[in-house]
């Protein structure tokens, strides 16, 4: 691409060298969540959020555990402060949970913030000022001395306008465009911030950390984490949090390696909503922790309900590939993928595994209310014997011989081919149906009779009609198929009846037997089924689809 030389690193790393993350392998517990979806979220909607709508997001919020939720910024707009009137005035916040609220350190505004947190219980006042390189030479045109000023202004106002309403509330710090901002010059203002708060374990103060527009690989967010980390003052009562955005893909990435790093806070929205290309994923990152064994203190066991939710609200969609929550990430088309996966589950069952090591399932759909029948093993003309197999098992109780799955692979693949588009476990059925069941595209048998023979053996009379036509034909055999398939020699010339297997399709007084028939010629299988209630009856009718099959 041309054009390259006018862009550069625009990050620092911290001026000592901070490792100690790297020798980490996992995360072993939640951090404390903050969803900002109704803040960070919300205003990068085309259309932000009506009141109602942001109402029913909070309850959604709720029920999947978050217990610190950003609920906007009350000095932006008439929306913004009202909708958090309402959730106070109607007493919608829970006892257990703090809802947080945003500021510029600026006077009228942080006193706008105040009016409208009146009357609630558990608040964060969240307040910010810019602090990067670019923002400090271009926006404000103001040094670090002026810029560190504006910070501690803002927190010693908190602090009063607090005390003089007799609260409690808990205070959150946030070097904007930290991204962009030299390490030891953010941790300096963040200091100088905490003096001003003095934060007790009771108390205790957020210090938030923000790639407001990430421009860095992830590793460098680490060490500057950890730098921040090592050396903030009251370390032990601040609560060090993580604010990642997604301009260059790596946000998930970001706030995992920030927590090896040091952080023990995490703000971010479902599925990542926010601006540009959005905030971290909580959901990506909490089910990262699930699937490696950590609870991560959030509830998505009701996935396809927050999907749906969370689009209706936002009007924003869920790709199908999003992680944990997209509509095609469980689901397996290929037909190795699908094998694997069939045996794999096959295997749980006989061995009864604790653990879950499903091959190319990550993670037990069913944890996060998918369902196998639906949203893992999905047909179209990349599928194989393995997906086609587990679909008519899953669904229909249908248990075929590895040879004829193999042909019902081929047949259903052919089906959704030609079609161009996946098969639902109805229509494959419909193909088992018609291609193996009800195949009579040469002859069908109306009427079969039978006499036992003093020898022992069987003569049959089957009547067979082929187009307009219709003859009787006679044969004997050692049994009753026997005979049908001798007489029917006689008249369409010689097979082998290589494969014949019967099994019952359910249980009880309506129960229909089930079977199977392979027949060769010229070196090739054929196959068909029969389902009756009568067991000869069904053993003939697959013996007369197999050879329709062969003679097609």
């Amino acid at each position: 691409m041309k054009n390259y030389q006018k862009y550069t690193k625009q990050y620092f790393l911290p001026p000592v060298r901070c490792m100690d993350w790297a020798e980490k392998d996992a995360i072993d517990h939640a951090p404390v969540w903050c969803s900002v979806d109704l803040r960070d979220g919300n205003q990068a909607l085309i259309r932000p959020m009506t009141l109602r709508q942001k109402v029913e997001y909070f309850k959604l919020l709720l029920k999947v555990g978050f217990k610190e939720i950003e609920v906007g910024f009350p000095a932006a707009s008439d929306t913004e402060y009202n909708f958090l009137r309402t959730l106070i005035e109607e007493d919608l916040i829970p006892d257990d949970v703090t809802v947080q609220v945003l500021t510029q350190a600026r006077e009228h505004i942080i006193r706008k913030t105040f009016e409208a947190i009146r009357g609630a219980k558990n608040v964060i006042v969240h307040v910010y000022n810019s602090t990067s390189v670019a923002q400090r030479e271009q926006v404000f045109k103001k040094d670090k001395a002026a810029i560190k000023k504006i910070a501690v202004e803002g927190a010693k106002l908190l602090k009063q306008l607090t005390d003089e309403a007799g609260a409690k509330y808990r205070f959150e710090y946030s070097p904007e465009s930290f991204s962009g901002t030299e390490p030891e010059y953010a941790l300096e203002v963040c200091n100088a911030v905490l003096d001003v708060w003095q934060p007790t374990a009771d108390r205790k103060a957020v210090i938030n950390i923000p790639t407001t527009v990430e421009n860095a690989m992830p590793h460098v967010f680490a060490q500057q984490c950890e730098y921040i980390s090592k050396n903030l003052k009251y370390r032990e009562n601040v609560l060090l949090s993580l604010h990642p955005h997604n301009d260059r893909g790596c946000a998930v990435a970001t706030a995992e390696m920030g927590l090896l790093a040091g952080a023990d806070r995490v703000e971010g929205t479902l599925f990542g909503n926010g601006e540009r290309t959005g905030n971290v994923d909580i959901v990506t990152v909490g089910m990262n922790m699930y699937s490696q064994g950590v609870d991560p203190q959030l509830d998505f066991s009701f996935m396809p309900e927050i999907c749906a939710r969370y689009t209706e609200y936002t009007a924003m969609e869920v790709s199908p590939r999003q992680p944990y929550g997209g509509a095609l990430v469980f689901a397996a088309f290929s037909g190795s993928h699908q094998d694997a996966i069939a045996k794999g589950m096959e295997w749980r069952k006989q061995h009864d595994e604790k653990f879950w090591t499903v091959p190319y399932l990550p993670l037990d759909p069913q944890d996060v209310g998918r369902e196998y029948q639906t949203d893992v093993i999905r047909i179209n003309s990349q599928s194989g014997k393995g997906g086609v197999g587990y679909i008519l098992h899953e669904n229909f109780g249908i248990d075929l011989p590895p040879k004829f799955k193999e042909a019902m692979g081929y047949a259903a693949k052919g089906v959704s081919d030609r079609t161009n588009r996946e098969l639902k476990p109805a229509e494959v059925y419909a193909v088992f149906e018609d291609t193996f069941v009800k195949n009579r595209a040469v002859f069908g048998i109306p009427e079969c009779h039978f006499k036992q023979l003093a020898g022992g053996g069987i003569e049959s009379a089957v009547t067979v009609r082929t187009g307009g036509a219709t003859d009787v034909i006679s044969a004997e055999g050692n049994g009753r198929l026997n005979a049908v398939a001798n007489a029917l020699q006689k008249m369409f010339g010689a097979f082998d009846l290589t494969t014949y297997e019967q099994v019952a399709l359910s249980d009880g007084s309506g129960a229909k037997a089930l079977s199977y028939v392979g027949v060769e010629r010229g070196g090739k299988t054929y196959w068909g089924a029969g389902i009756h209630e009568d067991i000869i009856q069904s053993s003939i009718d697959a013996l007369v689809s197999a050879l329709n099959n062969c003679l097609a």
